[in-house]
């Protein structure tokens, strides 16, 4: 898989550069599915602590979105993979709330 990142394709935040200058490698965060309030909490939650992201849509899911407004096969998360960990562990954050409970 060929990645080409540009602010205006779908890239949500400042990506980071590696050591070489170049943009760092998106990696698989997770597949959010469901309609646009799922992907937006997602979204939220993750700008909210800087973690750029990029939006896929598998099996044919952007024409869903352009004429549904959201993609009925759901829609997979890309983050940089230096920020990995850190967008998992937030997006995995009722597990921890359920823990204090």
């Amino acid at each position: 898989m060929d990645w080409h990142i540009e602010r205006e394709h779908g890239v949500i935040g400042d990506w980071p550069n590696g050591e070489d200058g170049e943009p760092v490698a998106p990696a698989f965060l997770t597949h959010v599915s469901g309609n646009a309030l799922d992907i937006g909490i997602t979204q939220s939650m993750l700008t909210a602590f800087g973690i750029p992201m990029i939006f896929r849509y598998p099996n044919d899911g952007e024409l869903g979105a352009v004429i549904l407004g959201h993609a009925g096969g759901g829609t997979d998360v890309f983050v940089p993979e230096t920020l990995l960990e850190d967008a998992k562990n937030i997006i995995n954050t009722e597990n921890i709330i359920e823990e204090e409970i």
